[in-house]
Formats: C-alpha cells, sequence, structure tokens
C-alpha cells in the first residue's frame, strides 16, 4: 500500500521535474568579468518553451534565444513562474535594450531595434551587475557558427 502511494506520488511529480530539466545544449558566455552558464533555444520549439514551468533559475544561469534573423523580437512570461529579465542582443553581442518580465504575464517585451538573440536571467542581474545597452555579451570562439548565420 505505501509503495503504491509512493508510485502514484513520483507520477504526479514527474511533470514538474522534466519541466526543471533541460535537453537543451548548454554554453558558457562571458558578460565583463562574469561568466554565465546558458542553455541555447535555437530552434522554434525551444524558443516557445523557453523557461516555461521552471521554478528557479541559478544566478549565474540562464537561457540564450537564438533567432534565425534580426528582427525585431518580442518574448512574454506565459506559463513562467520566475521573474526574469531579458536583454536583447545585436549580432555581434552588444546589448540594445534591457527589460524586466513579470511571472505569469502576456505582455509584450520587444527588442528596440533588430536583434539576434535574447538573453534571459533572472530579474535585475543585469542591473545589479551593472550592465546597460551598448555592452556586449562574448560568445564561445569556438562555438561561433552557432551564434552567427
Amino acid at each position: 500500500m505505501i509503495a503504491r502511494r509512493y508510485l502514484i506520488l513520483l507520477l504526479l511529480l514527474l511533470p514538474v521535474a522534466r519541466a526543471q530539466d533541460s535537453d537543451l545544449p548548454r554554453v558558457n558566455l562571458a558578460l565583463g568579468f562574469y561568466n554565465i552558464e546558458v542553455e541555447v533555444a535555437a530552434t522554434t520549439e525551444a524558443r516557445m518553451q523557453g523557461l516555461m514551468g521552471r521554478k528557479s533559475l541559478g544566478e549565474y544561469s540562464g537561457m540564450l534565444f537564438i533567432f534565425p534573423q534580426a528582427e525585431r523580437h518580442c518574448m512574454w512570461m506565459k506559463n513562467t513562474l520566475i521573474p526574469l529579465s531579458v536583454a536583447f542582443l545585436d549580432e555581434t553581442g552588444r546589448i540594445i535594450n534591457i527589460r524586466d518580465m513579470r511571472p505569469l504575464s502576456e505582455e509584450s517585451h520587444c527588442a528596440a531595434a533588430p536583434a539576434r538573440f535574447a538573453l534571459e536571467m533572472g530579474e535585475g542581474w543585469f542591473g545589479k551587475k551593472g550592465f546597460k545597452a551598448g555592452d556586449s555579451v562574448r560568445f564561445p570562439q569556438g562555438m561561433a557558427h552557432i551564434f552567427r548565420k
């Protein structure tokens, strides 16, 4: 009887555990002297899923969205449980603008100019670390083919 209860509990928690785990590739990026580990969302499906369902995000963890081309992309927080900030980046990794986003909101947060990437970190991360528009993210040299079309 007890084993059955644990099995039922495990089956109920499995979708939550899967939402926290990700099979997306991870890379390290540099912002100033900070190194961050990001999951890379380069497919339509990965970009649509984003950080939905996650309950936490490490201080130096985030998600990098790679878009097929530079446009005025927009982000939203539907089904996203944690507050985030998004930095929109041009093709060279220069920050165009940064927006804070409320959890579970369908409000659009858009790039101020054509962006090729969006970098999501915990809410306020960029400001707390002193980053602003015009600063640059350094991509790994060996990964240039992933980041540039």
